[in-house]
């Protein structure tokens, strides 16, 4: 068996996605590798390849047991033998577990870092070959990562501890330049291929609010959108008990999740979530890392994170099988306060000396304020978390707030002067709230005491809100006019633009981009353009596909989307597979799912074809449209498989003889005249002896249709 062969027969897939086969390729050729990769874009499937066609065992070493649950759970559902060991089995378990690893049961262990020091686990790969080792989210190996883990430092001592040195694999959703170097270092990877597939999900809608009330903005957005899976992130414990009771208050399926919880608790909320019985999660980011849930909709993050690689990846959490899904963050002012005073309470790095804390800690004040650009730009939401990432695209997704908003431009030059004059005269040495006071004329005691009422500048935006001005302050700090400091105690500094900008006789204008009042034509273009992206064309069929994915992942305990995911189902009810072979070409389907849960619900299908009167021949088979969008992307022409042979000959029997024969210029010259002088489909069907569905495809990709 070859690495396609396992793609398909195993996963259901036709073909890797970018970087995939690149990845799994250099792993079987013995290579290290590190891939970073988006949450969504098949990492998993980069280690779980190579591991099916290694001889010995793969260890997974994942920091998070609930990912470690689902990833053997789905294993499990495609015939793969694996397991995992962590600290939620039993004594038992465990030695079972151990036990069959011995024996050879399991091609597949995932394990916790805490685990592979201990004395059991090192007399286990004494005795067996380990072939690979994969480590998942691997930048909590670097101090410089956002979710650091000592605990991953002993993976390096473990596998100088293996009797030979296995195949290395690394992989992550979100590494700066400085992490992706850390872990190279660490880990010891010997010349890998090094894999950045990019961070770009184009099905992830982008967008920040800055509602006055939050509350009334998240119903408002579950009134329209409650009936479907979601996460919904806050930054304290407090926060999440509101809101999750405000939730249940308005009678929607509501789980919570946070530290403060039992282990208990945690365990079975996760579970409702995951199986579907409760759609909606409002969490910490306790629940950010690791959850392996394909249908997740929309992550509404209810107050603003702490960094950008944070907020990437709990955003990330939606739409990881592809299709169209929103990541909405609600900010306040407020928020920026919260996680400056959770900044300055981090504990995790207690065993570093106080000059690696102090470095640490003005890193993580940087990365915040990044994040506060963020909710402010005009600019392309996407672009600018690709640019932080490293990543240049064009400065227009199409797919985020920004991007479908009408701006108007405001010369804000003389306000900009204003603010600026300000730092320099005060000797720089004050805050932004300090300047902003000052500069709008505020009396209070701060403005007083460092007697800046006395400053030449000091009232001079009066009549200017202090909401704009607080908007041209953002502004600036994010153009570069200004910066702010990474001390305990933050001040403004001018830049050379700034000192460019006060000093020039005629300084290049400052404009400040501003939302039109009026938004409703955008917003509807964004809706339009939703809805022809996730459309289906038989969207009665695909819900009663979802009720029964759901009965049978009752009956098996198993979450729902192991069994077919959103796309799988999507497809189904949009190409009614009626045969095996047809059946076998929707992605996600693989002979090891057909033989579980093909039948059951390829004979759905049927009843729909047979309830509608929908004829075997109008059924456009997928086939036909793979070929369409290899043509147009330049990919790898897919192979027709020996089951679409039969297919075709089938309707061949049934009369329509040119089934999938190709087309001469003549014939299309025919068509043409045909269809242009009002003969219907049907009837120029019957005259090229071929399916309707045919005609149609071919009246598209000669433009008569759309």
């Amino acid at each position: 068996m070859d690495k396609y062969k396992v793609l398909k027969e195993v996963f259901g897939y036709d073909s890797f996605r970018d970087g995939q086969e690149e990845l799994v390729e250099s792993t079987l050729q013995g290579r290290d590798v590190l891939g970073i990769m988006p949450t969504g874009a098949g990492k998993s499937i980069c280690y779980q390849v190579p591991a099916l066609l290694f001889e010995g065992i793969s260890l997974i070493i994942s920091p998070l047991i609930s990912l470690m649950k689902d990833q053997v759970t789905a294993l499990n559902q495609l015939g793969i033998h694996a397991a995992f060991i962590n600290s939620s089995l039993t004594e038992v378990q465990y030695r079972k577990a151990m036990e069959n690893a011995r024996n050879g049961r399991y091609k597949i262990i995932y394990v916790a870092p805490e685990r592979l020091l201990t004395e059991s686990f090192l007399s286990l790969v004494s005795c067996v070959n380990i072939s690979m080792v994969a480590v998942d989210e691997a930048h909590c190996i670097s101090q410089w990562g956002q979710d650091f883990r000592p605990s991953y430092l002993k993976i390096v001592d473990f596998i100088n501890m293996l009797p030979k040195r296995p195949v290395i694999a690394a992989y992550t959703a979100t590494a700066t330049k400085v992490v992706k170097e850390d872990i190279v270092c660490i880990l010891g990877l010997q010349e890998p291929t090094v894999m950045v597939t990019g961070y770009d999900r184009k099905n992830l809608y982008f967008a920040v609010k800055k509602p006055k009330n939050k509350m009334a903005e998240l119903l408002s957005y579950l009134q329209k959108n409650g009936d479907k899976s979601g996460i919904i992130y806050c930054n304290t414990r407090k926060n999440v008990e509101e809101v999750h009771e405000a939730l249940l208050r308005e009678g929607y399926m509501t789980a919570k999740y946070h530290a403060g919880l039992s282990d208990s608790a945690r365990k079975q909320n996760q579970e409702d979530f995951i199986y579907d019985i409760k759609p909606i999660m409002v969490a910490t980011n306790a629940f950010g890392m690791g959850i392996d849930k394909s249908n997740v909709r929309f992550v509404i993050h209810y107050n603003m994170p702490k960094d950008i690689e944070s907020y990437y990846q709990e955003a990330g959490r939606a739409g990881r099988d592809g299709e169209p899904s929103e990541c909405i963050l609600l900010y306040s002012g407020q928020d920026v306060k919260i996680n400056e005073f959770l900044i300055g309470r981090q504990t995790e790095n207690e065993d570093l000396d106080y000059e690696e804390r102090e470095l640490i800690r003005e890193r993580d004040n940087e990365r915040l304020r990044k994040m506060t650009f963020y909710c402010f730009t005009n600019e392309c939401l996407r672009d600018y978390i690709l640019r932080y990432f490293g990543e240049y695209g064009g400065n227009y997704c199409g797919n985020c707030e920004n991007c479908l908003m009408e701006f108007q431009d405001i010369d804000v030059t003389q306000e900009a002067v204003s603010l600026i004059n300000l730092v320099r005269t005060s000797g720089e040495r004050y805050g932004i709230n300090a300047i902003i006071d000052a500069v709008h004329g505020s009396e209070n005691a701060k403005v007083r005491q460092f007697r800046l009422d006395r400053n030449p500048y000091y009232g001079t935006l009066k009549k200017v809100t202090l909401i704009r001005i607080r908007q041209i302050m953002n502004d600036l700090l994010v153009k570069g006019y200004l910066f702010l400091t990474t001390n305990e105690y933050p001040v403004l500094k001018m830049t050379e633009m700034g000192r460019n900008l006060v000093w020039e006789e005629t300084p290049e204008p400052v404009i400040l981009k501003l939302p039109k009042e009026v938004e409703k034509a955008p917003a509807k273009q964004k809706a339009e353009k939703k809805q022809k992206v996730v459309d289906v064309k038989y969207p009665d069929l695909f819900e009663r596909l979802r009720q029964k994915r759901y009965e049978i992942a009752q009956e098996n305990h198993v979450p729902p989307y192991i069994i077919f995911s959103d796309r799988t189902l999507k497809e189904m009810s949009t190409y009614l597979p009626s045969n095996k072979a047809a059946m076998l070409e929707i992605n996600g389907v693989g002979t090891n799912k057909y033989e579980k849960y093909g039948e059951e619900f390829m004979a759905m299908v049927k009843a729909y074809m047979e309830e509608k009167g929908i004829r075997p021949e109008e059924v456009e088979p997928k086939t036909e449209l793979k070929e369409e969008l290899d043509e147009k992307t330049g990919k790898k022409k897919v192979t027709i498989k020996d089951g679409f042979e039969a297919y075709r000959d089938s309707l061949v029997s049934q009369g329509v003889v040119q089934a999938y024969a190709a087309w001469t210029e003549e014939e299309e010259e025919r068509l043409k005249e045909e269809y242009q002088s009002g003969m219907k489909i049907k009837e120029i069907s019957e005259v090229h002896h071929r399916s309707e569905g045919g005609i149609r495809s071919r009246l598209k990709k000669m433009g008569m249709i759309l």
